[in-house]
C-alpha cells in the first residue's frame, strides 16, 4: 500500500477510509501544518521529505508545481466530491493501477451523475 500525505483541505473521511483500505496516510493536521497557511510548495516538500504521496484537492496549484518539481513521490489531485466513500475507493484503485507513483501526477475526478 501507498505512503501519502493529505493537504489541509483534504477531507478526513476519505483519509480514514483510505486508512481502513491499509494505506499509510499522515494528514497534515497530524504533522503539525494546519493552519499556518504554509505555501503549497513547502507542503510539495514536507512530502518529498517524507517520501509520502501528496493527495489534495487544489488541482490548479498542484499541477503547476509538478510541472515545474518533478523529483517528488507522487501527486494525486482530486475534484470535491460529495460520495467520499466512492473518492476513497477511485484513489485506491489508481494507486494500485500505477506501476509507481514517483513522479506522476495522478487526476482522481469525480464520476459523472
Amino acid at each position: 500500500m501507498a505512503l501519502l500525505y493529505s493537504n489541509e483541505n483534504f477531507p478526513l473521511k476519505v483519509v480514514q477510509l483510505l486508512r481502513d483500505m491499509g494505506h499509510d496516510v499522515l494528514s497534515s493536521n497530524e504533522a503539525g501544518n494546519s493552519n499556518q497557511r504554509v505555501p503549497d510548495e513547502d507542503v510539495l516538500v514536507f512530502a518529498i521529505q517524507s517520501d509520502r504521496v501528496l493527495l489534495t484537492l487544489n488541482r490548479r496549484d498542484f499541477i503547476a508545481l509538478h510541472q515545474r518539481i518533478s523529483n517528488h513521490s507522487g501527486i494525486i489531485v482530486c475534484t470535491q466530491s460529495a460520495d467520499l466513500q466512492e473518492q476513497a475507493e477511485q484513489i485506491h484503485l489508481a494507486i494500485q493501477a500505477a506501476s509507481s507513483l514517483a513522479g506522476k501526477l495522478i487526476r482522481v475526478n469525480r464520476k459523472p451523475k
